[in-house]
């Protein structure tokens, strides 16, 4: 273990930890990360080695080390927090009420911060440039969006990307990942269905939404079984608010839920079918029905080919035998150039999201080297 490292790691774990912030309002946080890059990069600039840090779009920090190279290699952080109340306990908890690194976001920063102090030292061992992009709005409305649309990727010729995220159901320390669909898209799932109201002793006179929506929830959920013979998909609604009283006929019933797919394939077939499913269980009730779907986030689908180059620099690299339904933005840098997203285990079982949510700082030390070696330099461990 390189000690100094694991202190560097932990210090700025714990202080980006102390200023949780959400979606694209970071002004703490952006002034953290900048306070780290900023003189860094005067440093380099010192010895006439080009560092330019700048924002590629809102609320969005990146460093370029430029080493002259006609392609590069981009690091993903994202950097925002939850709105979650804070229940650890720790010395160095959240200081901003109602707010919480609740994911590990604030270990995703503090690697590749600590990757940059490292790149500093080394820049003149790199085969290619490197950009570092730390994010906004992973959690809410896919930060990465913008900043892959910004152009950014094809103005410094990035041809691959890599990022981290902590996993509480992998062993400490254990690095994890495997080729293809990763993690899943998501589609946030809105289905209505309008009747007419009237005393449930005159039911005839009325048209039931909350029986529609009963026909519809019963027969999607069977429908989305069949399909995972096909491929994994996941589909479930965890509300529902339907009618005015006990004894009136509902003639108004909204379903929320979510739709998972590891295809964008798969996503349109369901989204057609569970229309036609809608509309049949609405005609059958004299109802009428509307479908929405959020533009969600695609499928994390991991290159095949850089998942190659990761295996071959990673010794300690595991397989994930089957993908995930958990949800990420970084899909939508895959959509834009190929990379690799890679899961670090915290080894604690504690959720993500959960109040309670903590890990051992030590790990992110896994986290850098298994960065170095990405980029052709090793840790010496």
């Amino acid at each position: 273990m390189d000690q100094q490292l694991v202190e560097r790691l932990t210090c700025l774990r714990r202080d980006l930890h102390r200023i949780p912030e959400v979606d694209f309002d970071l002004p703490e946080t952006l002034a953290y990360v900048r306070g780290v890059l900023e003189p860094l990069a005067a440093r380099m600039a010192a010895r006439g080695c080009r560092v330019e840090v700048f924002s590629p779009a809102r609320s969005a920090v990146c460093a370029f080390f430029d080493r002259g190279t006609p392609t590069a290699t981009a690091i993903r952080s994202d950097m925002d927090a939850l709105p979650v109340t804070e229940r650890t306990g720790r010395p160095f908890a959240s200081t901003h009420a109602g707010k919480m690194h609740a994911c590990g976001h604030d270990g995703h920063m503090a690697m590749v911060l600590a990757l940059a102090e490292q790149l500093e030292q080394r820049f003149d061992d790199l085969d290619e440039s490197v950009l570092l992009v730390f994010q906004p709005a992973e959690e809410t409305t896919g930060g990465a969006r913008l900043i892959a649309e910004s152009g950014v990727f094809e103005r410094l010729h990035v041809r691959r990307i890599f990022g981290f995220h902590l996993w509480p159901d992998l062993d400490k320390g254990v690095v994890a990942s495997r080729p293809g669909a990763l993690l899943a898209a998501s589609n946030e799932t809105t289905v209505t269905f309008a009747g007419k109201a009237s005393h449930i002793a005159k039911a005839e006179q009325g048209c039931d939404s909350l029986e529609a929506s009963c026909r519809f929830l019963t027969r999607a959920y069977d429908y989305i079984e069949r399909r995972r013979v096909e491929e994994p998909c996941l589909l479930k609604f965890g509300r529902m608010q339907s009618g005015e009283v006990r004894n009136q006929i509902s003639a108004r019933t909204v379903l929320e839920g979510s739709l998972r797919t590891f295809s964008l394939q798969m996503r349109d077939s369901c989204q057609a079918d569970l229309q036609v499913i809608a509309h049949r269980c609405a005609g059958e009730t004299g109802c009428t029905t509307e479908v929405a779907y959020s533009a969600g986030y695609p499928p994390v689908v991991n290159d095949v080919e850089v998942f190659a180059q990761a295996q071959q620099a990673l010794p300690y690299l595991q397989a994930i035998p089957e993908p995930l339904l958990i949800s990420e933005d970084f899909s939508w840098y895959q959509q834009h150039l190929p990379g690799v997203f890679l899961l670090l285990g915290t080894g604690t079982g504690i959720p993500l999201h959960a109040d309670t949510f903590d890990f051992d700082e030590a790990i992110l030390e896994r986290g850098v080297e298994t960065y170095l070696r990405l980029l052709g330099l090793h840790c010496g461990h």
